[in-house]
């Protein structure tokens, strides 16, 4: 059966000789996956009526990432992405509050980073959180 958002089928594992992106829409009632090279990240979301993520569990989740990243190699994109996840971490901080456009600017983080990020768990992670988090 065909997914009429994506075109996807039944049984399509999203993987083959693509550019390597990633591209998290808006997920319900439903689940997602984040990987490749045999590593995939699932994540569930479901109808259960539980609130949004907080600005305190999304900062969490983007610590959680920039830890994990300290164990991929340095290097000129992982330095970007540091960078990139700082700023975001230093909003959440400053402000403690998740201001518009905060969730869309990680989503395009995790989606230009994704060769970075597609074997590290808390990706995954942050991707679900952005995903409740909608548009």
């Amino acid at each position: 059966m065909a997914d009429e958002a994506t075109g996807a089928t039944a049984g399509d594992t999203g993987s083959g000789s693509g550019s390597g992106q990633v591209r998290i829409g808006t997920v319900q009632s439903s689940s997602f996956s984040i990987g490749g090279s045999n590593n995939t990240n699932t994540v569930h979301t479901g109808g259960t009526g539980a609130d949004t993520p907080g600005a305190e569990e999304l900062l969490e989740a983007v610590r959680e990432l920039r830890a994990a990243l300290v164990r991929l190699p340095r290097g000129a994109d992982r330095t970007a992405l540091d960078a990139e996840l700082d700023e975001a971490a230093g909003e959440l901080e400053e402000t403690g509050e998740i201001r518009p456009g905060l969730p869309a600017r990680l989503r395009g983080t995790l989606e230009r980073w994704a060769p970075l990020v597609e074997s590290v768990n808390a990706a995954a992670a942050l991707g679900g959180l952005l995903a409740s988090l909608g548009g």
